[in-house]
């Protein structure tokens, strides 16, 4: 047996007989040498002398029994409780890379206590990963594996008690049942007695907690403990030093070289694009694939087209994913996780099923289920620990795909308010794009929305760089609802949710996303028959036209425009007016443009609005000088500065000086002009409008070009070519062309 335990046993019962070594010597015949040999676990005692021993300690039946099964000579129990190793495990080697990382470091030295955490979503493949692991390793531990299933997430149980585990490592250990204690704390210390000196493999599958776990760790520095569990388990790496494993589904590869290992790699290159749609329709989830992959083993001849239509088609798709056990059936496994959850935390979960995007910001969650924000970061810790939830790189919540399609399925069990959740999305969307977009461009492009349901977020948005990243963080959701939101209440909610997204497709330069949110909202202004909502979204999506040079189908929206105009509020025909000028600016067609802008700043002088005046005095300004009339152009610009700065339409003065600029250099004074030019781009940074510093970088260049300054004409066009990659714009493209067919200066 363990000459390390015996000698415990032995120091612990001389000392409570208040001996010394010399006292037991004496009284036992046996040397004092012999018995310090004992003590530090040098050597075990003959069975005479271990009477001896005995009968001079005055130990009960009970010590003597025990102290005779600790110095028994024989054979070490070797348990080996693993369970078999997956023939068809496939992927995983950056996993595998980390926890084998993992594994030397039990050879580190004295102390060095390995425990290792795998968390992940149900169905990841936790166990298979631990179980794979403990078999690579395993001839690096000698002294056995233990194993046990502590059915922490089981839908046949309650958990399994730590004391009843310590029962069976015990036994297995060589601990005769009689000798096994009771209680769990007598038990636990028992084990890590009898584990001291021994190097095992420890591996504690499905824990539902830290509780559960601490009493199951061994003390031993020379063992590995592998623990999976679907919750976290942060506790363990803040007192028991764990080294926490997060699994996430399989690649695309993986998942795909997982299905070939069932159902044979003929079939998947036989229907290569078969097999890539199968495992995305699984998610990549592991259990999903596996089970996927026995229903096509069990039918060789079956296309894998077919398969794909069948789990295309299911309704519900979870229907598809049952293999008959419930032990791997998708939404069996996914249920043991939910009914752990506390109800309102479960609540707060099927609110997000809702949810029609990829991933949900904390706000917008919190609008979903129409909690507080502190209630809303508390149960999205309490799913994100629970692995039904993951974060993204931009800290946004991800619910998988099958996770989300039961999430809505318990939306229709439960009975909840989906279009509640829906109107509160809707509203968290439109009322904070109408305050960021206010501190993009302080203009009144839209009326203020009306007051938002209750329960939703308001986010306070402080800066430009704040509005920026609102708008980036929500893009993503407000195409997703308004591509699927499709409930006939919600069309005027989907109308008037792009209203206030014109300020931040102009600084980025999305065009082609803003066209595609515009025509939804235009169509549902035209449902509606709502002559501003059709004005708005007609405007907006005949610029965004005009900018990508679909002038055919801006010229669409123009018609459409001028058929609201009677329709239309005095506000509301200015800024029609305005941006059929802007259109017909771009298509060429000066004199109407100039028409239009004069129209439209009539009416703004008319109702007092100084602040929109001035922008369409640049704006006439502006077709002035593409007539030809440069200094009545510098003219009406010069004019509209201090309304601008009165009113703090830091754009619009960039606008502005960019007119004069282009107005002075078609005058041919061209230093004046790159000063204008630089007025602007400065106003431009300071904005952060990147679309428009590529503007004036452009006319900035040609100026520098025209004065013979070709470094510094190359310089800025490469500049704009740069700014307008890195918001992804297709006039990269041309001003990278541009700086390019720059003479380089003759080296003399």
């Amino acid at each position: 047996m363990d000459k390390a335990a015996f000698g415990r046993l032995l120091r612990e019962a001389r000392q409570r007989s208040l001996l010394t070594l010399e006292g037991l010597a004496e009284a036992s015949g046996v040397s004092v040498r012999a018995i310090s040999d004992m003590e530090r676990g040098q050597s075990l005692p003959r069975q005479a002398t271990l009477g001896e021993l005995m009968d001079a300690l005055g130990l009960d039946e009970d010590e003597r029994r025990r102290f005779v099964e600790t110095s028994r000579r024989r054979k070490g129990q070797v348990p080996r409780q693993l369970p078999p190793d997956l023939a068809t495990f496939r992927g995983r080697k950056e996993a595998l890379a980390a926890v084998h990382g993992l594994t030397s470091q039990v050879a580190g030295g004295p102390g060095h206590v390995v425990i290792s955490a795998i968390g992940g979503m149900a169905g990841v493949g936790k166990t298979t990963l631990a179980v794979h692991w403990a078999h690579q390793v395993a001839d690096r531990f000698p002294d056995g594996q233990l194993y046990v299933n502590l059915r922490g997430f089981e839908e046949s149980g309650p958990p399994l008690e730590p004391g009843e585990a310590l029962g069976g490592f015990l036994g297995a250990l060589g601990v005769p049942s009689r000798d096994i204690p009771r209680g769990t704390e007598e038990r636990s210390a028992l084990f890590r007695d009898r584990t001291a000196s021994r190097r095992l493999i420890v591996v504690l599958d499905n824990a539902r907690n830290e509780e559960q776990v601490r009493p199951l760790l061994p003390a031993s520095a020379g063992s590995l403990t592998i623990i999976t569990s679907r919750s976290r388990l942060s506790g363990l790496a803040v007192t028991e030093g764990a080294s926490l494993v997060g699994l996430d589904v399989w690649t695309r590869e993986e998942a795909l070289a997982a299905l070939a290992a069932r159902i044979g790699q003929e079939r998947c290159r036989a229907e290569p694009e078969a097999a890539a749609e199968l495992v995305e329709l699984c998610g990549f989830l592991p259990l999903a694939v596996s089970i996927v992959g026995a229903q096509l083993s069990a039918s060789p001849r079956l296309p894998l087209r077919l398969g794909v239509h069948e789990l295309r088609e299911a309704r519900p798709r979870l229907d598809a994913l049952s293999a008959g056990d419930r032990r791997v059936d998708v939404r069996a496994v996914f249920s043991v996780s939910y009914r752990a959850l506390t109800p309102d935390t479960a609540r707060f979960f099927r609110h997000l099923a809702i949810h029609p995007g990829p991933a949900v910001s904390a706000e917008a969650a919190a609008s979903l289920a129409g909690v507080g924000m502190p209630v809303a970061r508390r149960q999205l810790r309490e799913l994100t620990s629970a692995n039904l939830l993951s974060r993204d790189t931009e800290g946004r919540y991800v619910l998988h795909d099958l996770v989300r399609a039961y999430g809505a399925e318990l939306v229709e069990q439960e009975k909840d308010d989906r279009f509640g959740a829906q109107t509160r999305l809707l509203d968290y969307l439109r009322h904070n794009a109408y305050a960021a977009s206010r501190v993009l461009d302080p203009r009144p492009a839209s009326a203020q929305p009306g007051s938002p349901a209750e329960g939703v977020i308001r986010v306070a948005v402080g800066s430009r760089e704040e509005a920026l990243e609102w708008f980036s963080r929500e893009e993503a959701t407000t195409a997703a609802a308004l591509r699927s939101l499709d409930d006939p209440r919600l069309l005027r909610y989907r109308m008037n949710l792009m209203r206030d997204w014109v300020s931040y497709y102009s600084v980025t330069g999305r065009w082609a996303d803003e066209i595609r949110a515009k025509r939804t909202g235009l169509e549902a202004a035209l449902v509606l028959d709502d002559p501003t909502a059709v004005a708005h979204n007609s405007a907006s999506l005949a610029r965004a036209l005009a900018e990508t040079g679909q002038v055919d189908e801006a010229e669409e929206q123009v018609t459409l425009m001028l058929g609201q105009l009677p329709r239309l509020s005095p506000a509301e025909q200015a800024a029609t007016e305005r941006s059929i000028g802007w259109v017909r600016g771009r298509q060429g067609r000066h004199t109407e443009a100039l028409h239009h802008a004069r129209r439209a700043l009539e009416i703004f002088r008319a109702l007092g609005d100084r602040g929109s005046a001035a922008r369409e005095l640049n704006a006439v300004g502006w077709y002035l000088t593409l007539l030809g009339d440069h200094r009545q152009a510098i003219a009406m610009c010069e004019e509209a500065l201090p309304m601008l700065r009165e009113t703090g339409n830091r754009r619009s003065e960039a606008a502005t000086w960019d007119s004069i600029g282009y107005a002075r250099q078609r005058l041919g004074d061209l230093d004046a002009a790159i000063a204008d030019y630089r007025r602007s781009l400065r106003l431009y940074e300071e904005t952060l409008d990147r679309y428009n510093q590529a503007d004036v970088l452009d006319h900035m260049a040609s100026a520098q070009l025209e004065r013979g300054d070709g470094a510094q004409a190359r310089a800025s066009w490469t500049r704009a070519a740069r700014l307008l990659s890195e918001i992804g714009n297709a006039r990269a493209e041309e001003m990278r062309a541009k700086a390019e067919a720059v003479d380089e200066p003759d080296e003399t």
